[in-house]
């Protein structure tokens, strides 16, 4: 079975050196009381509970995945499952930072980010059914009334009640203008409750037996609604009806039609879900259903690109192990292990190269994650107007990087940690290539990455003429004029400060292009974010370059420090050179994509 040890050092040193959160959490009322030795006991038992509990249970839900009874329309998890979740409720976690006024603990959303990252590190499967409660817990927070959220999330935040998000129909996915599920008026009902009929797939956790009641957010069509996405409202359709006082009534005729049968996350229920007239009620105002929506699907988005983040240490930690104890050949610079009749891996080049491609995509992407949770929370709860618009600002352009650049990432490092376990890689006693199975839906849903790119550069970029990733440019030159003359901070300053320059330069080329032609925004989005996301990692290896040599300089032996030098250094001279290759083919246009139909055909 797969090891798996929480990287709390790693965390404990982002969250309290670089991103010095405390600092930040100490301007927001509600947070006064999270210091540093309260945020570290939290993360130490979150970090126990899914080595101990959930990553035992991993191979077993790929093994079993979920049954479906045709005839009850009920799905039983795999072993394990169900027991695991009471565990989980019953330690508080669901409510970690939910808000207090319905139950929550109200701790900040960094610890959220850390306990997901460590879950979905143990089992991603399994960590989908709380996970995606908590994108419906706040989109019902930010929009629904105040009898929905009475109603709604108290069960919720206890881990009572899961929820789902249901966009998906059959013939569209991305395209939800395009749905056809319908909602109409329950004549004689209680104002904004309507019969939900129509067909949802892909709907992950949409059916289960780990809790009570599912809370599905419905995307519908009212009667004579606009056309297209225009036209979409949200509704609550609970699996059980909820009677006035909170009890649970009828079931409700909305259930599993069918679960998918997948490359990976078998443990979780990917479920088709039939709407047979389901008694759903209105959240928010009429045909605004997306903007609704749109609160949890970026919470999803930043979920998703966390679930990669704990499957990229996962493979990780497990190739490493390997590669000191894989006896092949000897190092070409001679025999280092004289008393063994052949070297471990770990001594050969290219093995490292692998090894470090994966520590250095999963330590900047955690530094990345944990910024985005302090941006949100900021955005939320700061007590000044304009940082919480400058927060919401930078993490509106931060998400679809942070969606599609890690879970790419997430993807290519587990292959490459499969591929140095080589031909044991493959085999699923070692558990590498169930991570492998499982990192690649990362990419593909809650927008897949390239829907991403084009939100990045076409929405958050272009759309307002650069403005907000002039933000982040700023936080760049910051750093580049704080230790621009930093002769040991060189190799991190000038190859970050060089690319700041030339994304400015590629993003205002783009912009005159795509007036004359928008193909030229969806050739080049791919490769944009690619660059984008090496920027901001690049931004935060900096830091933390910074940082380390702030303490060895200060007389720190801790190997630590020396480690994430040698870390940073591998990432700026091996992996942050891809953006080159990426502005290259930007640079190349749209026609030698669009000019094919003969090549096509």
């Amino acid at each position: 079975m797969p090891i798996y040890t929480p990287p709390l050092r790693d965390m404990q040193f982002v969250m309290h050196e670089v991103l010095k959160v405390s600092q930040d959490l100490a301007a927001l009322p509600r947070y006064a009381e999270a210091d540093a030795e309260t945020l570290n006991a939290v993360l130490e038992a979150a970090g126990q509970f899914a080595a101990e509990v959930v990553l035992p249970l991993n191979p077993v839900g790929d093994r079993e995945g979920c049954q479906l009874d045709p005839v009850t329309h009920e799905v039983t998890t795999p072993t394990g499952f169900k027991a695991a979740y009471a565990q989980y409720v019953a330690g508080g976690w669901p409510a970690l930072s939910c808000d207090p006024a319905y139950g929550g603990q109200g701790l900040p959303l960094v610890l959220n980010q850390c306990l997901y990252e460590m879950l979905n590190a143990a089992n991603q499967a399994w960590t989908m059914y709380p996970g995606l409660t908590h994108g419906a817990y706040a989109a019902l927070h930010a929009h629904g009334t105040e009898a929905q959220k009475q109603t709604y999330l108290p069960r919720m935040t206890s881990g009572q009640w899961t929820g789902t998000m249901c966009l998906t129909e059959p013939h569209c996915g991305t395209d939800l203008g395009l749905m056809r599920t319908k909602a109409e008026p329950v004549e004689g009902g209680e104002a904004g409750s309507y019969r939900i009929t129509g067909n949802k797939i892909f709907i992950s956790a949409g059916e289960h037996d780990m809790a009570e009641n599912i809370v599905h957010l419905v995307l519908a069509r009212l009667p004579n609604a606009p056309v297209g996405i225009k036209g979409v409202s949200l509704f609550i359709v609970p699996k059980f009806l909820v009677n006035a006082d909170g009890t649970l009534g009828a079931r409700n005729p909305v259930y599993c039609g069918g679960l998918e049968h997948k490359m990976g996350i078998n443990g979780n229920a990917t479920a088709q879900i039939v709407l047979d007239g389901a008694i759903g009620t209105l959240v928010g105002q009429p045909h605004k259903g997306m903007q609704a929506m749109f609160v949890m699907m970026n919470a999803a988005r930043l979920g998703v690109g966390n679930q990669s983040l704990g499957l990229t240490e996962v493979a990780y930690q497990n190739a490493l192990a390997y590669a000191k104890e894989r006896l092949q050949m000897r190092a070409l610079t001679g025999a280092k292990a004289k008393d063994l009749p052949a070297d471990p891996i770990i001594v050969h080049p290219d093995v490292r190269r692998m090894l470090l491609t994966a520590k250095a995509y999963a330590e900047g992407g955690r530094a990345l994650a944990m910024f985005c949770t302090v941006l949100l929370d900021k955005a939320h709860y700061h007590p000044d107007d304009q940082v919480r618009r400058d927060s919401d600002d930078m993490l509106s352009l931060l998400t679809p990087i942070t969606k599609a650049f890690l879970t790419d990432n997430g993807y290519q490092s587990a292959t490459l940690c499969q591929q140095v376990l080589g031909g044991h890689g493959y085999i699923k006693d070692w558990g590498m290539e169930q991570f492998v199975r499982d990192a690649r839906i990362n990419m593909i849903y809650e927008g897949t990455n390239a829907i991403q790119g084009l939100d990045l550069l076409g929405r958050k970029v272009l759309g307002n003429n650069g403005a907000t990733l002039k933000k982040f440019g700023k936080l760049v030159a910051a750093l580049v004029e704080q230790e621009g003359v930093n002769e040991q901070m060189a190799e991190f300053i000038n190859p970050m400060a060089a690319l700041g320059d030339q994304v400015s330069k590629l993003t205002l080329e783009l912009g005159f292009k795509a007036l004359a032609n928008p193909n030229e925004v969806g050739a080049a989005a791919v490769d944009y974010l690619r660059v984008a996301g090496h920027l901001v990692l690049g931004y935060f290896w900096a830091r933390m370059a910074q940082v380390a040599l702030q303490q060895i300089a200060a007389g720190s032996t801790d190997p630590f420090y020396a480690a994430k030098l040698q870390t940073a250094r591998f990432y700026f001279a091996k992996l942050f050179p891809e953006t080159a290759s990426c502005m290259r083919t930007i640079r190349a246009g749209s026609r030698s994509l669009m000019d094919t139909d003969l090549a096509l055909a």
